[in-house]
């Protein structure tokens, strides 16, 4: 039966070659000490020269073939030695942080301590690991969701919804009013250049949707046909100021017909009466209210769990969350079609004013990260072989592979103890949903049952 790689057998008990010593420092750091004897090192010297003899031609044998004796009474070993150092120290301490269960989250600093010349080969490694908090208040946690209680008044404006699409505009001679529909035409125009999407004529726009700038509204409310309307403003969703001018052609208003059992049975599929149809409507809007509160459960939850968090926090874990954050939105941008520049020109955003507004979102990330962390370990959540396999097979699905293929992948990246994390999270979030008041908007309790269904054995 043969050892693992990095062991030899001794009279009758195993000898690691490898000795590893982690010391805590201050500021979540730890420095992880590693020798390799000389034995086990020159296995890394042997790949060395294989490495090296790819590079180096010896006259009667091929690219990469000749034997390493040669090579060292050729070259000597000092050059294998610097090469296997270079190439062994991280797959040395990548067995270490994996041995000891080390969560880094940054790049280690590396000192090689010993043996560059020979002898045992010796590093120290300064490593930034995650933090490990405790979130006081938690099992007080109180979730503001949205409303799921349907007002009567929200029916009412899903009903004048439906009669406004077979409504009828009809001209006006008298000022604007918030509801009205307007032609105009519309300039926008940032230092002298017109800004895309703001320079159009015989604009339709109904008044009151919010639309263009935040006073843009208000602006055009008491006008009428032939005003001039001229303002600067930052423009919906920028932060440069445009000037922007506007010109009104047309005003108009919807006019409605009667809401009777005639024009529902009429007008809309599946309904001969102004009362089914209201009923009907009722449901679809608690429906959607409910989804709604259970879309945003999630987010909100971890929001507010991440304002109990009191410490600061790491900032290599907000740049790596930031970086890839960019590189997401850059992506979707490149998935739309749209270059990253132009987007940045329409908006009047810099590249660093852009980076440094999803900076907060990152902040809020690390937080929620450290804090659910922090619910399992204080709960007792694990991660079992059944959890692991369940994700995994999910992960499986979702790419369209194997689960042993999927596996290999965590495995060879190192990715394993970071799905064990994510499903003790997991569950961190679901005993919150249990455990958590949850009230809309007005303080209203709202029942995880009714967002969730009851837990199994209620």
């Amino acid at each position: 039966m043969g050892f693992p790689r990095g062991c030899h057998e001794c009279k009758g008990y195993t000898l690691r070659p490898v000795k590893t010593i982690i010391e805590t420092l201050e500021g979540n750091k730890v420095k992880v000490s590693v020798e390799i004897d000389e034995v086990e090192f020159d296995r890394n010297i042997d790949q060395a020269f294989r490495k090296i003899a790819k590079e180096v031609r010896i006259p009667g044998f091929r690219q990469g073939k000749a034997p390493r004796q040669l090579l060292e009474a050729q070259i000597g070993t000092g050059a294998a030695r610097s090469q296997a150092i270079q190439d062994a120290v991280p797959e040395y301490l990548s067995q270490a942080v994996r041995e000891h269960k080390i969560d880094l989250i940054a790049t280690p600093s590396i000192e090689v301590t010993k043996g560059e010349v020979e002898g045992v080969v010796g590093f120290d490694a300064t490593c930034e690991v995650r933090p490990v908090i405790t979130v006081s208040g938690y099992k007080g946690l109180r979730v503001e969701l949205p409303s799921i209680v349907v007002k009567d008044s929200e029916v009412d404006d899903a009903i004048r919804s439906e009669q406004t699409r077979h409504g009828k505009l009809q001209d006006v001679d008298r000022a604007i009013a918030k509801g009205d529909h307007v032609s105009l035409d519309l300039s926008g125009v940032r230092e002298g250049s017109p800004v895309p999407g703001l320079n159009v004529e015989d604009w339709a726009y109904e008044v009151g949707k919010a639309w263009v700038s935040p006073s843009f509204d208000d602006k055009l409310i008491g006008k009428k046909v032939g005003d001039k309307v001229e303002y600067t403003e930052a423009p919906n969703g920028t932060t440069q100021e445009a000037d922007m001018t506007v010109v009104v052609k047309k005003v108009q208003e919807m006019v409605l017909d009667d809401l009777t059992d005639e024009w529902v049975s009429s007008h809309v599929a599946e309904f001969d009466t102004v009362d089914a149809w209201k009923t009907a409507l009722r449901k679809r809007l608690e429906d959607m209210k409910l989804n709604q509160a259970r879309g945003v459960f999630v987010d909100r939850t971890t929001t507010a769990l991440a304002e109990l968090v009191e410490v600061e926090s790491p900032e290599a874990m907000i740049n790596s969350d930031l970086q890839a954050r960019v590189r997401g939105t850059v992506e979707q941008f490149q998935a739309q079609g749209i270059a990253l520049e132009q987007w940045l020109s329409a908006t009047g955003q810099s590249t660093e004013a852009f980076i440094e507004s999803l900076r907060g979102e990152s902040v809020k990330a690390v937080k929620i990260d450290l804090a659910l962390r922090a619910v399992a370990l204080a709960e007792g959540f694990e991660s079992d072989a059944d959890d692991l396999e369940a994700e995994l097979s999910r992960i499986a699905t979702q790419a369209g592979r194997k689960v042993a293929q999927v596996r290999k992948v965590c495995e060879q990246n190192d990715a394993i103890a970071e799905l064990e994390a994510q499903i003790r999270k997991s569950k961190a979030v679901d005993w919150l949903l249990r455990n958590s008041t949850l009230v809309d908007v007005d303080g209203n309790a709202i029942s995880a049952d009714t967002l969730f269904g009851e837990e199994d054995g209620e």
